[in-house]
């Protein structure tokens, strides 16, 4: 068992920043998929950026590439997402999720253990 604690969320101006954590407790960390994906009200769960286990893989969704940057630190079993230049259209509840054999980065279904999540707002 996987628990994950996201943190790191709030209101901003479009053009601000914002840095999400995201801890890890239970299992072996360090060998764990670890990704972030998003929902808006009304709207289907979507990928946002995915890191393998070594920190030598990313992944990003097209929409947020260049903006967005995921890291992780094992020794501390916490993975962060750091946001830059949001937008309003970035606004949704932010979830960290966790899987040992994900394929396909951008697939929640690749994902075995999920976060409460954590609210971002943007501002226009």
């Amino acid at each position: 068992q996987v628990q994950l604690v996201e943190s790191g969320g709030g209101s901003v101006q479009a053009g601000g920043s914002l840095r999400l954590s995201c801890a890890a407790s239970g299992r072996t960390f360090s060998m764990f998929t670890m990704g972030w994906f998003r929902q808006a009200p009304g709207k289907a769960r979507e990928f946002v950026a995915a890191i393998r286990w070594s920190g030598g893989v990313t992944y990003y969704a097209d929409s947020v590439k260049g903006r967005f940057t995921i890291s992780r630190d094992n020794a501390r079993n916490t993975v962060y997402l750091q946001m830059n230049s949001l937008k309003p259209e970035d606004t949704a509840v932010y979830l960290c999720a966790v899987g040992r054999n994900v394929v396909i980065m951008r697939d929640k279904g690749d994902y075995d253990y999920w976060g409460q999540g954590t609210q971002v707002t943007v501002s226009s």
